[in-house]
């Protein structure tokens, strides 16, 4: 190896792949469910919106797990706050999004159903991904204390070295 290493942070790039992935799936799941519902006459709107709810929550769980696994790991109570803030950004994005778009798709322009869910997914995933790289699963800001800091970072060849060594030589 020529020293450098490897990073264990996704690209913007790959995280895409793993969103569309992720993205496609759901797509299957919430067009799985219209399909389902829709044959059941339930309302295609009240359809569109369960159809889309299913889709989020398996969509996030992927995304816990997979496409921002790195940046969900030790989270402690955090899930439910990732949750909260994919359900109203993602959630909001894709129920506002569909139905508008379904209303007018469907309502208005009399397309197909299926069709015009497709569609609207397609143009709501764009602003979803941006949401959810950048404040649903964000990295880490927070602030870093000076007690978190050591003192002594001798592996680092910084002129703190010689000052470690006389600390440890005071102690």
């Amino acid at each position: 190896m020529n020293g450098l290493r490897k990073s264990r942070t996704p690209s913007t790039g790959l995280r895409l792949l793993k969103f569309a992935l992720v993205g496609a799936i759901g797509i299957g799941v919430q067009l799985a469910v219209l399909a389902a519902l829709s044959a059941m006459n339930v309302n295609y709107l009240a359809a569109t919106a369960i159809a889309v709810e299913c889709a989020l929550l398996h969509n996030f769980l992927w995304h816990c797990s997979f496409t921002w696994a790195d940046r969900t790991r030790g989270m402690g109570r955090e899930p439910w706050v990732r949750l909260l803030r994919f359900h109203l950004s993602n959630g909001g994005v894709s129920l506002g999004g569909n139905l508008l778009l379904m209303r007018l798709f469907v309502g208005v322009a009399g397309m197909g159903k299926i069709s015009s869910n497709a569609l609207a997914i397609a143009l709501c995933s764009s602003a979803n991904f941006a949401l959810s790289n950048w404040f649903v699963f964000a990295a880490s800001t927070r602030k870093v204390k000076r007690r978190d800091v050591p003192d002594c970072l001798p592996w680092t060849g910084h002129s703190l070295a010689p000052a470690c060594a006389a600390r440890k030589e005071r102690k």
